[in-house]
């Protein structure tokens, strides 16, 4: 079997813990993810499956989009709802639609965000919430980020205590922690804050109303349905430019040639296809000729180069 799966990961489960399942539903050794999602969080997963585990770091999209929800009124140990208390202030004022609109504008555009204890941030050399687990305190790196919209979804027009809960749709850069995002709200509100709920509808072009959820996987699994589902490497790989070679420059990119840049586009990624249609190779420009283009990763041959 080889595609990608969009999996409408459930709450509860770690990425990785989805990967094993997928793994032994499909009887199929070779799976992996492409960029993790929290327990908490469920949402939009593409689980790269077969030969596709090739193309896996690739699909970690520049934007994704979330829905979900802020509480005011606590702070939490991991910034969301499974973590312990830190802090409770009871929402004392009524808060105005106006001001959270307002709150939601600033939050938009280039900001810097410090990532949470409990991430998979590496200092020095051990991820941060191997320090948090042992109640350690570490500086961490504070990190540039872009939101590109933030929308209040919530139609109420005013808001009162103890606790207060608020619906986002937030449009974002790649390595942006929503639930940090959640007690920045909070702050510029002057309450303690928390993310009470969160769904990735989508990462890049791939869509929640496209996922499928372990029910239905299964389903297809006992029809007998299931490669119709998946995505090929084709499709997956469709937002980054196309360049399609003849017969003798396929076989040269078999072997990892240079190419030129006929089209003088300007990308990170570039794919090659054969006249049939089949990827053959993600190239990336080259880091000192101009016009030139190296292969990144060949695709064919169970070939893979990391030049």
């Amino acid at each position: 079997m080889e595609g990608v799966l969009l999996l409408h990961k459930p709450t509860g489960m770690t990425s990785h813990d989805c990967v094993f399942k997928v793994r032994k539903l499909l009887r199929e050794k070779r799976v992996g993810h492409t960029g993790t999602l929290d327990p908490d969080v469920t949402g939009v997963l593409p689980i790269c499956i077969g030969r596709a585990t090739k193309i896996a770091q690739f699909l970690t999209s520049e934007t994704k989009t979330y829905e979900g929800e802020v509480t005011l009124g606590f702070s939490t140990t991991t910034e969301d709802a499974s973590g312990e208390l830190v802090e409770r202030k009871d929402v004392s004022r009524v808060i105005t639609r106006a001001e959270v609109e307002e709150v939601l504008r600033a939050l938009t555009g280039t900001i810097e965000q410090m990532p949470p204890m409990f991430s998979a941030v590496k200092v020095n050399g051990r991820k941060l919430y191997e320090y948090a687990r042992q109640g350690i305190e570490v500086e961490r790196p504070i990190r540039t980020i872009t939101i590109h919209e933030f929308t209040l979804l919530s139609e109420e027009e005013e808001w009162s205590g103890p606790t207060v809960s608020l619906r986002f749709r937030v449009t974002c850069s790649k390595g942006t922690y929503v639930r940090t995002l959640a007690v920045m709200i909070g702050e510029k509100l002057g309450f303690p804050a928390h993310m009470s709920h969160l769904v990735r509808t989508a990462s890049g072009h791939f869509t929640l109303d496209r996922c499928l959820t372990f029910e239905e996987i299964q389903q297809q699994i006992e029809s007998g349905t299931m490669q119709e589902s998946l995505l090929s490497i084709e499709e997956a790989l469709t937002e980054f430019p196309k360049l399609i070679v003849g017969d003798e420059q396929a076989e040269k990119v078999k072997n990892g040639a240079f190419l030129r840049n006929e089209q003088n586009a300007a990308a990170s990624f570039f794919t090659v296809f054969d006249k049939s249609g089949q990827c053959l190779a993600i190239y990336e420009p080259h880091p000192k000729q101009v016009g030139l283009l190296k292969p990144t990763k060949v695709l064919v041959n169970n070939q893979e180069l990391k030049l």
